[in-house]
């Protein structure tokens, strides 16, 4: 391991549009390819880069000092990682501006660095990720690659991956004891929405994202975020479907929004840079409610084609987008935002209640 910042070996980001910005290497020693999105929230960063939804994405971290609380040691609890969203780093690659070796948290239990070193994540500091962060807001987000030492590597197209079928689980897992059962469709779930679902007495069932749900019982459907390109989840597309004819009550998260619309008849399309961070406002159409919430998307359903049966139910402050959905008659809802945070406010975390008042009556 690394501890002497002159022991970092030099490193760059170039984005597809063949600018490039000069750093050094705290992380893995490695060159990776991915989409360059950026993140405005100021803490939370061990949640954030173990959140599956960065899947194939090198993320820029806007907030200009990162590390200085380290990495928290990683007890399980019901089989969960217990301050985790996942049992791994799932970004790409990490770009910050200036990174602190040296930490100093209670649960900490190594450096920030020394965590994506031994997880094999390379990522550069000294970066200025201001004018990163225009670049990308002004010009969308690109595809761009880490080069560390000149190693050379592949291309990659986020828009032609399907990297849901690279987070998801191969096989189905139980968690809890509850009287009513929750089959979670794991499109690259967050553990904190396990977490909420247990906490509200329920039993989960979590399946993988192609699972065939026709023979097996359930008294509620989540469909879980997940990353990439929604259309390329046809088989989850279908399987949603069908569950709609059951008429148990179904939530959908991030991109399960997104998979319920395409199920429903709407389209879905790319944004130009997307929501990351935990400060997005949204509000509620028809009670006025307003709502701060943790977002990470690059996609957004598209109003204008949303079925008859189906009617918008938040929408975002800033820029007017979808932020949910919710069916007319049956017990069918969903949001573009995380309910269950982690990292971000909780104030939102009322709609899993919601949710269990429906798969509870």
């Amino acid at each position: 391991m690394w501890h002497d910042s002159t022991d970092w070996p030099s490193g760059r980001l170039v984005l597809q549009d063949g600018t490039s910005w000069q750093g050094v290497c705290f992380g893995a020693p490695l060159s990776v390819a991915g989409e360059v999105v950026f993140n405005t929230g100021m803490t939370g960063y061990p949640e954030t880069l173990t959140d599956p939804s960065y899947a194939g994405q090198i993320l820029v971290l806007t907030y200009p000092l990162i590390g200085n609380y380290g990495v928290p040691g990683e007890p399980n609890s019901e089989g969960l990682p217990a301050h985790l969203e996942s049992g791994q780093v799932q970004v790409a690659g990490l770009i910050v501006a200036d990174y602190s070796p040296a930490y100093s948290h209670w649960q900490a239990s190594q450096s920030l660095g020394e965590w994506l070193q031994a997880q094999q994540v390379p990522a550069l500091c000294g970066i200025d990720t201001r004018a990163l962060t225009r670049r990308l807001r002004e010009n969308g987000t690109l595809p761009g690659r880490i080069e560390v030492d000149g190693e050379p590597v592949r291309r990659f197209d986020p828009d032609r991956e399907n990297l849901v079928a690279q987070v998801s689980p191969t096989g189905v897992r139980r968690y809890g004891e509850g009287r009513h059962t929750v089959v979670l469709i794991d499109c690259g779930a967050k553990a904190n929405i396990i977490r909420h679902l247990l906490r509200r007495g329920l039993r989960v069932v979590r399946v993988p994202w192609d699972y065939d749900l026709s023979a097996r019982d359930y008294d509620g459907l989540v469909i879980s975020n997940g990353p990439g390109n929604p259309k390329m989840c046809r088989p989850t597309i279908l399987q949603i479907r069908s569950a709609f004819a059951r008429h148990k009550p179904v939530l959908g998260i991030c991109l399960g929004h997104q998979l319920m619309a395409l199920a429903a008849g709407a389209n879905t399309y790319k944004m130009k840079y997307g929501h990351r961070g935990q400060n997005q406002p949204v509000i509620e159409v028809g009670t006025g409610r307003g709502f701060m919430t943790s977002q990470n998307h690059g996609y957004a359903v598209d109003n204008r084609t949303l079925p008859e049966d189906w009617q918008p139910w938040f929408e975002n402050l800033n820029d007017g987008t979808n932020e949910g959905l919710r069916h007319r008659r049956a017990p069918f809802f969903s949001v573009q935002f995380h309910p269950e945070a982690s990292p971000g406010p909780v104030e939102a975390e009322e709609l899993f209640d919601r949710f269990v008042q429906q798969v509870c009556p």
